[in-house]
Protein backbone atom coordinates (compact mmCIF):
# COMPACT_ATOMS: atom_id res chain seq x y z
CA UNK A 1 0.00 0.00 0.00
CA UNK A 2 1.52 3.42 -0.71
CA UNK A 3 1.63 6.01 1.76
CA UNK A 4 1.64 9.59 0.33
CA UNK A 5 4.44 12.33 1.70
CA UNK A 6 2.53 13.73 3.64
CA UNK A 7 0.53 11.10 5.64
CA UNK A 8 3.93 9.94 6.11
CA UNK A 9 5.17 12.76 7.53
CA UNK A 10 2.45 13.03 9.88
CA UNK A 11 3.42 9.60 11.09
CA UNK A 12 6.51 10.70 11.56
CA UNK A 13 5.63 13.44 13.57
CA UNK A 14 3.82 11.62 15.91
CA UNK A 15 6.84 10.06 16.86
CA UNK A 16 8.67 12.81 17.02
CA UNK A 17 5.95 14.33 19.36
CA UNK A 18 6.04 11.89 21.87
CA UNK A 19 9.70 12.87 22.46
CA UNK A 20 9.94 16.50 23.00
CA UNK A 21 8.12 18.59 25.07
CA UNK A 22 4.80 20.51 23.21
CA UNK A 23 5.72 23.85 23.18
CA UNK A 24 9.11 22.95 21.64
CA UNK A 25 7.09 20.75 19.09
CA UNK A 26 4.77 23.41 18.21
CA UNK A 27 7.49 26.38 17.85
CA UNK A 28 9.85 24.72 15.75
CA UNK A 29 8.22 21.48 13.77
CA UNK A 30 4.81 23.18 12.93
CA UNK A 31 5.29 24.27 9.48
CA UNK A 32 7.59 21.50 8.72
CA UNK A 33 6.87 19.58 5.54
CA UNK A 34 8.34 16.50 3.99
CA UNK A 35 9.20 17.27 0.81
CA UNK A 36 10.88 14.13 -1.00
CA UNK A 37 12.40 10.98 -0.11
CA UNK A 38 14.69 8.87 -2.46
CA UNK A 39 17.87 7.67 -2.63
CA UNK A 40 18.15 7.39 1.14
CA UNK A 41 17.65 11.16 1.73
CA UNK A 42 14.78 12.67 3.60
CA UNK A 43 13.97 16.34 2.33
CA UNK A 44 12.44 18.38 4.78
CA UNK A 45 11.35 21.89 4.27
CA UNK A 46 10.51 24.55 7.32
CA UNK A 47 9.51 27.99 7.32
CA UNK A 48 12.85 29.73 7.91
CA UNK A 49 16.22 29.63 8.36
CA UNK A 50 16.60 30.37 12.23
CA UNK A 51 14.31 26.99 12.45
CA UNK A 52 16.13 24.62 9.96
CA UNK A 53 19.23 25.46 12.16
CA UNK A 54 17.55 25.08 15.27
CA UNK A 55 16.15 21.65 14.12
CA UNK A 56 18.78 20.66 12.00
CA UNK A 57 21.33 21.20 15.56
CA UNK A 58 18.94 19.96 18.30
CA UNK A 59 16.52 17.01 16.47
CA UNK A 60 18.34 15.35 13.51
CA UNK A 61 18.79 12.57 15.21
CA UNK A 62 15.41 12.33 16.78
CA UNK A 63 14.13 13.24 13.03
CA UNK A 64 15.83 10.59 11.39
CA UNK A 65 15.73 7.63 14.20
CA UNK A 66 11.75 8.16 13.37
CA UNK A 67 12.34 8.00 9.84
CA UNK A 68 13.51 5.41 9.56
CA UNK A 69 11.44 3.35 12.24
CA UNK A 70 9.21 3.34 9.47
CA UNK A 71 11.52 3.12 6.35
CA UNK A 72 14.69 1.66 6.65
CA UNK A 73 16.11 2.85 3.22
CA UNK A 74 16.65 6.67 4.62
CA UNK A 75 20.13 7.43 5.69
CA UNK A 76 19.95 10.82 6.06
CA UNK A 77 17.82 14.00 6.17
CA UNK A 78 18.55 17.02 4.44
CA UNK A 79 16.64 20.82 5.38
CA UNK A 80 15.48 23.41 3.03
CA UNK A 81 13.51 26.46 3.85
CA UNK A 82 9.92 27.29 2.06
CA UNK A 83 8.91 30.75 3.30
CA UNK A 84 5.26 30.15 2.31
CA UNK A 85 4.80 28.47 5.66
CA UNK A 86 6.10 31.17 8.09
CA UNK A 87 3.14 31.83 10.46
CA UNK A 88 0.83 29.35 8.75
CA UNK A 89 -2.18 28.65 10.29
CA UNK A 90 -3.24 24.98 10.58
CA UNK A 91 -7.10 24.95 9.59
CA UNK A 92 -9.27 23.93 12.61
CA UNK A 93 -10.66 20.90 11.73
CA UNK A 94 -10.09 16.83 11.78
CA UNK A 95 -6.63 16.35 10.03
CA UNK A 96 -6.76 14.08 6.78
CA UNK A 97 -5.09 11.03 8.27
CA UNK A 98 -4.47 7.84 6.50
CA UNK A 99 -7.01 4.81 6.87
CA UNK A 100 -7.98 3.84 10.02
CA UNK A 101 -6.29 6.55 11.60
CA UNK A 102 -3.16 6.45 13.17
CA UNK A 103 -3.12 8.26 15.54
CA UNK A 104 -1.71 12.09 15.30
CA UNK A 105 -2.96 15.52 16.85
CA UNK A 106 -3.14 18.42 14.67
CA UNK A 107 -1.43 21.61 16.63
CA UNK A 108 -4.47 23.11 18.71
CA UNK A 109 -2.07 24.14 22.39
CA UNK A 110 -3.71 27.12 23.59
CA UNK A 111 -1.37 30.10 22.89
CA UNK A 112 -2.93 31.79 26.50
CA UNK A 113 -2.11 28.69 28.83
CA UNK A 114 0.92 25.99 26.42
CA UNK A 115 -2.00 23.36 27.52
CA UNK A 116 -3.15 20.91 24.62
CA UNK A 117 -6.84 19.56 25.06
CA UNK A 118 -5.58 16.27 23.94
CA UNK A 119 -4.54 15.53 27.38
CA UNK A 120 -7.32 14.60 29.85
CA UNK A 121 -7.38 13.17 33.68
CA UNK A 122 -9.82 10.48 31.53
CA UNK A 123 -6.88 9.46 29.41
CA UNK A 124 -4.42 9.24 32.17
CA UNK A 125 -4.21 5.13 33.00
CA UNK A 126 -4.10 5.25 36.99
CA UNK A 127 -2.04 2.21 38.54
CA UNK A 128 0.30 1.42 42.14
CA UNK A 129 3.32 3.41 40.39
CA UNK A 130 1.45 7.02 39.71
CA UNK A 131 -1.76 7.01 42.12
CA UNK A 132 -0.37 8.95 44.65
CA UNK A 133 0.66 11.49 41.78
CA UNK A 134 -2.94 11.27 40.49
CA UNK A 135 -5.02 11.26 44.21
CA UNK A 136 -2.43 14.49 44.98
CA UNK A 137 -3.64 16.25 41.21
CA UNK A 138 -7.05 15.46 41.88
CA UNK A 139 -6.56 17.03 45.29
CA UNK A 140 -5.13 20.25 43.86
CA UNK A 141 -8.10 20.14 41.49
CA UNK A 142 -10.65 20.37 44.06
CA UNK A 143 -8.68 22.48 46.38
CA UNK A 144 -6.80 25.41 44.81
CA UNK A 145 -3.72 27.06 45.89
CA UNK A 146 -4.76 25.21 49.98
CA UNK A 147 -4.65 21.50 49.45
CA UNK A 148 -1.10 20.73 48.63
CA UNK A 149 0.77 23.95 47.87
CA UNK A 150 3.62 23.25 46.07
CA UNK A 151 2.77 19.95 44.52
CA UNK A 152 5.92 18.29 43.21
CA UNK A 153 5.81 15.65 41.22
CA UNK A 154 8.56 13.44 40.31
CA UNK A 155 9.80 10.44 37.96
CA UNK A 156 11.86 9.23 34.87
CA UNK A 157 11.55 9.76 31.86
CA UNK A 158 8.17 8.73 30.10
CA UNK A 159 6.11 8.10 32.59
CA UNK A 160 3.78 10.29 32.43
CA UNK A 161 4.69 13.10 34.15
CA UNK A 162 3.48 15.94 31.11
CA UNK A 163 0.42 14.42 30.61
CA UNK A 164 -0.52 14.52 34.30
CA UNK A 165 0.14 17.85 34.59
CA UNK A 166 -0.96 19.12 30.94
CA UNK A 167 -4.20 16.93 32.14
CA UNK A 168 -4.40 19.10 35.72
CA UNK A 169 -4.67 22.27 33.99
CA UNK A 170 -7.78 21.26 30.85
CA UNK A 171 -9.13 19.92 34.20
CA UNK A 172 -9.21 23.35 35.84
CA UNK A 173 -9.68 25.08 32.87
CA UNK A 174 -12.65 23.52 31.99
CA UNK A 175 -13.90 23.12 35.55
CA UNK A 176 -13.86 26.76 36.21
CA UNK A 177 -15.19 27.69 32.97
CA UNK A 178 -11.60 29.84 32.08
CA UNK A 179 -12.42 31.70 35.65
CA UNK A 180 -8.75 30.65 36.74
CA UNK A 181 -6.22 31.28 35.44
CA UNK A 182 -3.35 28.58 34.42
CA UNK A 183 -0.11 28.65 33.13
CA UNK A 184 2.15 25.70 31.88
CA UNK A 185 5.42 25.94 30.97
CA UNK A 186 8.52 23.42 30.01
CA UNK A 187 11.54 24.96 32.54
CA UNK A 188 13.42 25.78 29.32
CA UNK A 189 10.74 27.51 27.84
CA UNK A 190 11.27 29.39 30.98
CA UNK A 191 14.64 29.72 31.07
CA UNK A 192 14.57 31.06 27.23
CA UNK A 193 11.93 33.81 28.35
CA UNK A 194 14.02 34.93 31.10
CA UNK A 195 17.07 35.30 28.63
CA UNK A 196 14.97 37.32 26.27
CA UNK A 197 13.69 39.58 28.84
CA UNK A 198 17.01 40.12 30.17
CA UNK A 199 18.71 40.99 26.80
CA UNK A 200 15.66 43.26 25.83
CA UNK A 201 15.15 45.12 29.49
CA UNK A 202 11.80 43.59 29.80
CA UNK A 203 11.62 41.95 33.17
CA UNK A 204 8.40 43.09 34.17
CA UNK A 205 6.81 41.75 31.06
CA UNK A 206 8.01 38.08 32.52
CA UNK A 207 6.78 39.22 35.83
CA UNK A 208 3.81 40.09 34.38
CA UNK A 209 3.25 36.60 32.65
CA UNK A 210 3.91 34.40 35.27
CA UNK A 211 2.87 36.15 38.38
CA UNK A 212 -0.50 37.11 37.32
CA UNK A 213 -1.94 33.35 37.33
CA UNK A 214 -4.05 31.41 39.39
CA UNK A 215 -1.86 28.05 38.60
CA UNK A 216 1.30 28.33 37.39
CA UNK A 217 2.62 24.56 36.28
CA UNK A 218 5.92 24.10 35.15
CA UNK A 219 7.42 20.88 34.08
CA UNK A 220 11.35 19.44 34.56
CA UNK A 221 12.04 22.14 36.74
CA UNK A 222 15.49 20.19 36.98
CA UNK A 223 16.88 22.45 34.01
CA UNK A 224 16.79 25.41 35.73
CA UNK A 225 19.39 24.74 38.40
CA UNK A 226 22.59 26.28 37.97
CA UNK A 227 21.46 29.22 35.94
CA UNK A 228 21.86 31.95 38.33
CA UNK A 229 19.55 34.59 36.71
CA UNK A 230 16.63 32.08 36.13
CA UNK A 231 16.90 30.26 39.63
CA UNK A 232 16.77 34.25 41.31
CA UNK A 233 13.40 35.10 39.36
CA UNK A 234 11.76 32.10 39.77
CA UNK A 235 12.68 32.04 43.34
CA UNK A 236 10.91 35.52 43.69
CA UNK A 237 7.93 34.45 41.44
CA UNK A 238 7.62 31.08 43.63
CA UNK A 239 6.99 33.56 46.73
CA UNK A 240 4.98 36.05 45.26
CA UNK A 241 2.81 33.66 44.05
CA UNK A 242 2.49 31.67 47.29
CA UNK A 243 1.62 34.61 48.94
CA UNK A 244 -1.34 34.89 47.27
CA UNK A 245 -2.23 31.68 47.49
CA UNK A 246 -1.74 31.39 44.11
CA UNK A 247 -0.89 27.20 42.98
CA UNK A 248 2.33 26.42 42.42
CA UNK A 249 2.70 22.69 40.67
CA UNK A 250 6.41 21.24 39.62
CA UNK A 251 7.47 18.46 37.83
CA UNK A 252 10.96 16.77 37.76
CA UNK A 253 12.67 13.80 37.05
CA UNK A 254 14.24 13.33 40.59
CA UNK A 255 13.22 14.37 44.12
CA UNK A 256 14.42 18.19 44.76
CA UNK A 257 17.32 16.87 47.25
CA UNK A 258 18.32 14.78 44.91
CA UNK A 259 18.94 18.03 41.88
CA UNK A 260 22.59 18.99 42.98
CA UNK A 261 22.51 21.93 41.05
CA UNK A 262 19.19 23.77 42.93
CA UNK A 263 19.59 26.31 44.82
CA UNK A 264 19.03 25.32 48.65
CA UNK A 265 16.45 27.81 49.31
CA UNK A 266 14.34 26.43 46.58
CA UNK A 267 14.91 23.04 47.30
CA UNK A 268 13.35 23.98 50.77
CA UNK A 269 10.34 25.92 49.34
CA UNK A 270 9.83 22.49 47.01
CA UNK A 271 10.16 20.07 50.02
CA UNK A 272 7.81 22.33 52.02
CA UNK A 273 4.97 20.82 49.89
CA UNK A 274 3.58 17.69 48.59
CA UNK A 275 5.92 15.62 47.06
CA UNK A 276 4.39 12.67 44.82
CA UNK A 277 6.58 10.39 42.89
CA UNK A 278 5.50 8.08 39.52
CA UNK A 279 7.34 5.07 38.93
CA UNK A 280 7.69 2.42 36.34
CA UNK A 281 4.21 0.74 35.12
CA UNK A 282 3.55 -2.50 36.32
CA UNK A 283 2.58 -5.23 33.77
CA UNK A 284 -0.99 -4.80 34.26
CA UNK A 285 -1.29 -0.76 33.47
CA UNK A 286 1.13 -1.50 30.75
CA UNK A 287 -1.48 -3.91 29.11
CA UNK A 288 -4.39 -0.71 30.24
CA UNK A 289 -2.30 1.43 28.23
CA UNK A 290 -1.87 0.10 25.60
CA UNK A 291 -5.57 -1.07 25.19
CA UNK A 292 -6.49 2.54 26.18
CA UNK A 293 -4.62 3.46 23.22
CA UNK A 294 -5.63 1.02 20.62
CA UNK A 295 -9.33 2.16 21.63
CA UNK A 296 -8.85 5.62 21.02
CA UNK A 297 -7.37 5.04 17.51
CA UNK A 298 -10.16 2.59 16.74
CA UNK A 299 -7.68 -0.07 15.96
CA UNK A 300 -7.46 -3.62 17.52
CA UNK A 301 -4.47 -6.30 17.69
CA UNK A 302 -4.57 -9.77 19.28
CA UNK A 303 -3.74 -10.32 22.74
CA UNK A 304 -0.41 -12.23 22.25
CA UNK A 305 0.90 -9.34 20.72
CA UNK A 306 -0.44 -6.89 23.51
CA UNK A 307 0.88 -9.33 26.04
CA UNK A 308 4.42 -9.26 23.77
CA UNK A 309 4.72 -5.62 23.84
CA UNK A 310 4.01 -5.02 27.62
CA UNK A 311 6.03 -7.68 28.74
CA UNK A 312 9.41 -6.54 26.56
CA UNK A 313 8.56 -2.53 27.54
CA UNK A 314 8.56 -2.04 30.88
CA UNK A 315 10.54 1.18 31.58
CA UNK A 316 8.99 4.56 29.37
CA UNK A 317 5.62 4.60 28.79
CA UNK A 318 5.92 7.39 25.20
CA UNK A 319 8.40 3.99 24.41
CA UNK A 320 5.71 1.53 24.88
CA UNK A 321 3.01 4.20 22.61
CA UNK A 322 5.51 4.12 20.28
CA UNK A 323 6.22 0.46 19.68
CA UNK A 324 2.48 0.20 19.39
CA UNK A 325 2.58 3.20 16.90
CA UNK A 326 4.97 1.55 14.76
CA UNK A 327 3.20 -2.18 14.52
CA UNK A 328 -0.02 -0.38 13.74
CA UNK A 329 1.78 1.56 11.20
CA UNK A 330 3.36 -1.68 10.00
CA UNK A 331 -0.24 -3.16 9.51
CA UNK A 332 -2.00 -0.30 8.06
CA UNK A 333 1.22 -0.14 5.42
CA UNK A 334 1.12 -4.27 4.84
CA UNK A 335 -2.77 -4.18 5.06
CA UNK A 336 -3.00 -7.26 6.92
CA UNK A 337 -3.22 -8.19 10.83
CA UNK A 338 0.57 -8.06 12.20
CA UNK A 339 1.98 -11.38 13.52
CA UNK A 340 3.70 -12.15 16.44
CA UNK A 341 6.89 -12.21 14.26
CA UNK A 342 6.65 -8.96 12.98
CA UNK A 343 5.92 -7.15 16.45
CA UNK A 344 9.23 -8.93 17.68
CA UNK A 345 11.30 -7.27 15.01
CA UNK A 346 10.22 -3.60 15.73
CA UNK A 347 10.84 -4.03 18.98
CA UNK A 348 14.13 -5.57 18.53
CA UNK A 349 14.60 -2.42 16.08
CA UNK A 350 12.99 0.37 18.14
CA UNK A 351 12.86 -0.29 21.55
CA UNK A 352 15.40 1.11 23.80
CA UNK A 353 17.52 -2.05 25.52
CA UNK A 354 19.18 -2.29 28.06
CA UNK A 355 22.70 -2.34 28.85
CA UNK A 356 23.75 -5.74 28.38
CA UNK A 357 27.24 -5.41 30.43
CA UNK A 358 26.86 -3.11 33.59
CA UNK A 359 29.97 -3.02 35.86
CA UNK A 360 30.27 -2.49 39.73
CA UNK A 361 32.04 1.02 38.78
CA UNK A 362 28.76 1.86 36.59
CA UNK A 363 26.53 1.47 40.07
CA UNK A 364 28.74 2.42 42.35
CA UNK A 365 29.41 5.71 40.31
CA UNK A 366 25.64 6.32 39.76
CA UNK A 367 24.71 5.79 43.76
CA UNK A 368 27.18 8.07 44.97
CA UNK A 369 26.24 11.06 42.19
CA UNK A 370 22.41 10.76 43.35
CA UNK A 371 23.32 10.91 46.90
CA UNK A 372 25.64 13.85 46.71
CA UNK A 373 28.60 11.32 48.39
CA UNK A 374 32.36 10.91 47.11
CA UNK A 375 32.93 7.43 45.66
CA UNK A 376 35.58 6.55 47.64
CA UNK A 377 33.60 6.64 50.90
CA UNK A 378 30.77 4.66 49.08
CA UNK A 379 33.87 1.43 48.78
CA UNK A 380 35.84 2.51 51.73
CA UNK A 381 34.63 1.25 55.42
CA UNK A 382 32.95 4.35 56.82
CA UNK A 383 30.07 3.94 59.11
CA UNK A 384 28.82 7.13 59.00
CA UNK A 385 25.16 7.38 58.30
CA UNK A 386 25.22 9.18 55.31
CA UNK A 387 27.41 6.33 53.59
CA UNK A 388 26.07 3.24 55.32
CA UNK A 389 22.59 3.95 53.56
CA UNK A 390 23.96 4.68 50.69
CA UNK A 391 26.19 1.48 50.37
CA UNK A 392 23.36 -0.42 51.11
CA UNK A 393 21.39 0.34 48.60
CA UNK A 394 24.87 -0.08 46.11
CA UNK A 395 24.30 -3.66 47.57
CA UNK A 396 20.57 -4.13 47.15
CA UNK A 397 21.16 -2.92 43.26
CA UNK A 398 24.27 -4.93 42.68
CA UNK A 399 22.95 -8.31 43.28
CA UNK A 400 19.76 -7.12 41.46
CA UNK A 401 21.48 -6.19 38.24
CA UNK A 402 24.57 -8.18 38.43
CA UNK A 403 23.49 -10.90 40.14
CA UNK A 404 26.94 -11.05 41.91
CA UNK A 405 27.78 -13.63 44.74
CA UNK A 406 27.08 -12.02 48.58
CA UNK A 407 31.01 -12.29 49.51
CA UNK A 408 32.28 -10.33 46.03
CA UNK A 409 29.38 -7.68 47.19
CA UNK A 410 30.95 -6.77 50.68
CA UNK A 411 34.28 -7.26 49.63
CA UNK A 412 33.91 -5.01 46.88
CA UNK A 413 32.06 -2.21 49.26
CA UNK A 414 34.48 -1.51 52.37
CA UNK A 415 36.04 -4.83 52.47
CA UNK A 416 32.34 -6.49 55.09
CA UNK A 417 31.90 -9.62 55.51
CA UNK A 418 29.23 -11.62 53.25
CA UNK A 419 27.04 -11.40 55.86
CA UNK A 420 27.14 -7.70 55.94
CA UNK A 421 25.73 -7.53 51.93
CA UNK A 422 23.28 -10.77 53.00
CA UNK A 423 21.63 -7.75 55.75
CA UNK A 424 21.63 -5.32 53.27
CA UNK A 425 20.24 -6.81 50.73
CA UNK A 426 17.17 -8.58 52.96
CA UNK A 427 16.80 -4.99 54.40
CA UNK A 428 16.59 -2.82 51.16
CA UNK A 429 14.54 -5.50 49.86
CA UNK A 430 11.97 -5.16 52.95
CA UNK A 431 11.98 -1.41 52.89
CA UNK A 432 11.04 -1.17 49.31
CA UNK A 433 7.53 -3.19 50.20
CA UNK A 434 6.64 -0.79 52.85
CA UNK A 435 8.00 2.95 50.99
CA UNK A 436 6.88 3.60 48.11
CA UNK A 437 9.43 6.76 47.37
CA UNK A 438 12.31 4.35 48.68
CA UNK A 439 11.05 1.88 45.77
CA UNK A 440 10.90 4.97 43.31
CA UNK A 441 14.66 6.19 43.86
CA UNK A 442 15.88 2.68 43.31
CA UNK A 443 13.80 2.65 40.15
CA UNK A 444 15.59 6.22 39.44
CA UNK A 445 18.81 4.92 40.05
CA UNK A 446 18.37 1.64 37.71
CA UNK A 447 17.18 3.75 34.99
CA UNK A 448 19.97 6.13 35.09
CA UNK A 449 22.55 3.09 35.45
CA UNK A 450 20.82 1.58 32.34
CA UNK A 451 21.12 4.91 30.25
CA UNK A 452 24.44 5.65 31.60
Amino acid sequence: MNINLEDFWKNVLGEVELEISRPNFVTWLKGSRLVDKKDGVALVSLPSNFAREWVENKYNKLILRSLRALDQSLKRVEYTIDASQHNKILPQKTPVLITNQLAFQEFRVDPETNLNPRYTLSSFIVGSSNELAYAATTAVINEIGTKYNPLFIYGGVGLGKTHLLQAMGNEIKNLHKNKIRARYVTSDRYVNDVVWAIRNKRMDDIREKYRNVDILIIDDIQFVGGKERTEEEFFHTFNALYEMNKQIVISSDRAPRAIPTLEERLRSRFEGGMIADIGFPDYEMRVAILKTKLQEKNQELPDDIIDLVASRIQRNIRELEGVLNRILFHQQKKNEPASIKTAEGIIQENATQPVKQISFQQITQAVSSFFEIPEKDLLGRSRKKEIVFPRQIAMYIIREELSASYPEIGSRLGKRDHTTAIYAYEKISKEIQKNPALASKINLLKEKIHNS
